[in-house]
């Protein structure tokens, strides 16, 4: 079928959508979906060609495309959150490599009866895991952090690492025939290194250096960023071919570890970016892919994924975490999940071409077998790993809890209510004596500003996917809930009004787009609900049923009501807001501010007497 480019490329882009929309509605990684859109749009209808489609742009775009993805990820690599698992680190990216680089070339050598030359090759291709598919198993399986970083350092640090096998051995192989071939093969590996490294730091030391001095205005800051990233990926890469990855990693890494910089919004914008990327590349690459190179291979390839995963990965991870502090359940979970990405996807089309252009009889099979081996591990372990992380007791919790800026009264009788009901809650203060009190009261904090440096360092946030800011300070409510904005989701950040922001007038208002939802209502502030708390009001829990609906509880007869919060059937929490309407069903329990007002008149006249 011929079509426009231009609806091809629009079509790409709505499916790409589609695939990662289904993906967060189920809660699987989205390369699943990629996958069999690229295939099912490729091979499958015919609707496009990739090579057609771009050309000799096609591989130029993929290899700045994974540069992108490399960078974006490596800026995420801050070495103070691995300090006690750094030896774990380097042995999986060197041990752990060379392992799973000899179990799975012998098992490709005697399985599918190919040369030694073309296993090896194979064997280098696999060792590589990657962000694209850690990332988003990750944000599913929710293993404890330990796990957690191993994997996403493990992750990002392998892609050049297995991009600069992959080219060592491929050099060995082309110059075999010559009495220099290992030698040459050596040559290649400390050009690369070389070339990666000089590269990388000099671009994070300019840019660190540039950034320090403001020399960039902030809405020319992303693209000053992405055009040096893809300056310094292709000089690296024209020094010595395949060294451009190793690079930008470094270059991200540089970055990630200055302590007097900010990338937040690098960061933010390049988050936003790989995801367009990592969407549109697994569809162009499985696009390539023909149906009956899959078909061809037959059943051999689900031999190859047992071997690798029962036997090379747990092989590599238990080697390479000998002495370490992990226990024996979290090695068991790192053995099950080292799902192939795009960057194998890349690299063995790419090497696949070269080799049947040099005569490689069998250089047919490496872009099939490895998209087989792509979505055998991610199918596998993205079904399984979140039931296997519970059953080991390694699972995070799901991000329930809440995050709450204030020690004060009114934060305390929050955190108590909702511990009540088994949600997690961390208050915190720059207070003592706020403090001081809520611990006093069996209450979990942290003593600090929660928008401080040591807080993005130190504050526990396992289990917490919301922020509660019902700090009287309105300036704290407001930058707590734009710096948690980023990490819990706006849908998830409410801010209790202070007196003097209900007074103001709309002109002096914060926007609810900066901090949040309103939390109780427009007429409900911190002052109100401390001076009700200070006069004896009491906050309850209330099971509505079909005797009992929300409405009858709103009119409930010699009390004031202040609904706070509804917790669904399911054990979802909802918060009331001036922003949206929420009605409770039956079944649903209602925490609210409970005040009888013959009881309040009585401490409002025994606060009288004693004054």
């Amino acid at each position: 079928m011929q079509e426009s480019p231009i609806i091809i490329i629009s079509v790409i882009g709505l499916v790409a959508f589609g695939c990662q929309w289904l993906a967060w509605r189920v809660k699987l990684p989205a390369i699943l979906f990629l996958l069999a859109a690229g295939i099912l749009l490729g091979p499958g209808l015919g609707f496009f060609s990739p090579d057609a489609l771009f050309g000799e742009l096609l591989f130029p775009l993929i290899s700045l495309s994974v540069a992108i993805i490399l960078f974006e990820g490596s800026l995420t690599l801050n070495f103070e959150e691995i300090r006690s698992q750094r030896k774990a680190v380097r042995r999986l990216v060197t041990l752990g490599a060379a392992v799973t680089w000899f179990v799975v070339a012998v098992a490709t050598r005697y399985l599918f009866d190919v040369g030694w030359e073309l296993s090896i090759l194979f064997g280098a291709l696999t060792v590589v895991t990657g962000p694209t598919v850690i990332v988003p198993l990750l944000r599913t399986v929710r293993p404890k952090a330990s796990v957690a970083s191993i994997l996403r350092w493990e992750g990002i640090l392998i892609d050049p690492i297995g991009a600069l096998l992959v080219v060592v051995v491929f050099e060995i192989i082309a110059a075999q025939t010559q009495a220099t071939g290992y030698w040459h093969g050596l040559y290649t590996f400390i050009k690369v290194m070389v070339a990666g490294t000089l590269f990388g730091v000099a671009g994070g030391a300019f840019l660190s250096f540039v950034l320090r001095r403001h020399w960039i205005p902030d809405y020319l800051l992303n693209l000053a960023t992405l055009s040096l990233v893809f300056a310094v990926f292709s000089f690296a890469d024209f020094i010595a071919h395949e060294s451009g990855l190793l690079a930008v990693t470094i270059m991200g890494m540089w970055l990630a570890n200055q302590k007097d910089i900010r990338i937040a919004e690098i960061l933010n914008f390049k988050e936003n970016l790989t995801v367009v990327l990592i969407s549109g590349l697994f569809i162009l690459l499985a696009a390539r892919v023909t149906l009956d190179s899959i078909i061809a291979l037959g059943w051999t390839p689900l031999w190859l994924l047992l071997v690798m995963q029962f036997v090379a990965r747990p092989l590599s991870v238990w080697l390479s975490t000998i002495g370490s502090p992990l226990s024996w359940r979290e090695k068991a979970l790192l053995s099950w999940i080292a799902p192939r990405g795009i960057v194998a996807a890349a690299v063995s089309a790419l090497f696949a071409i070269r080799l049947q252009i040099d005569g490689e009889a069998d250089a047919g099979i490496l872009v099939p077998l490895t998209f087989m081996v792509i979505i055998g591990t991610v199918v596998l372990q993205s079904a399984t790993a979140r039931l296997f992380a519970k059953g080991l007791g390694v699972a995070e919790p799901s991000p329930k809890g809440f995050l709450v800026v204030g020690a004060n009264p009114v934060a305390r009788a929050l955190a108590g209510a909702l511990n009540e009901h088994e949600f997690r809650t961390l208050l915190t203060d720059s207070s003592w004596e706020n403090i001081r009190a809520a611990r006093m009261e069996g209450l979990e904090t942290f003593y600090g500003n929660p928008v401080s440096g040591y807080a993005d360092q130190h504050i526990d946030l396992v289990g917490i996917g919301n922020l509660l800011a019902v700090s009287p300070l309105r300036g704290m409510n407001a930058v707590a809930a734009m710096r948690y904005q980023a990490e819990f989701g706006e849908q998830n950040v409410y801010t209790l009004l202070t007196s003097t922001e209900a007074s103001v007038s709309e002109k002096h208002k914060i926007t609810t787009e900066q901090r949040g939802f309103t939390l109780f209502g427009e007429d409900v502030t911190y002052s109100k609900l401390a001076s009700l708390l200070a006069q004896g009001a009491e906050i309850r829990s209330t099971k509505l049923s079909e005797e009992f609906d929300f409405d009858d509880f709103l009119i409930e007869k010699g009390a004031e009501v202040i609904p706070l919060f509804g917790i669904s059937p399911k054990g979802w929490l909802h918060a009331f807001v001036a922003e949206k309407e929420l009605h409770p069903e039956p079944g649903w329990t209602l925490i609210s501010l409970y005040t009888r007002p013959q009881k309040v008149e009585k401490k409002k006249k025994e606060m009288l007497e004693e004054e």
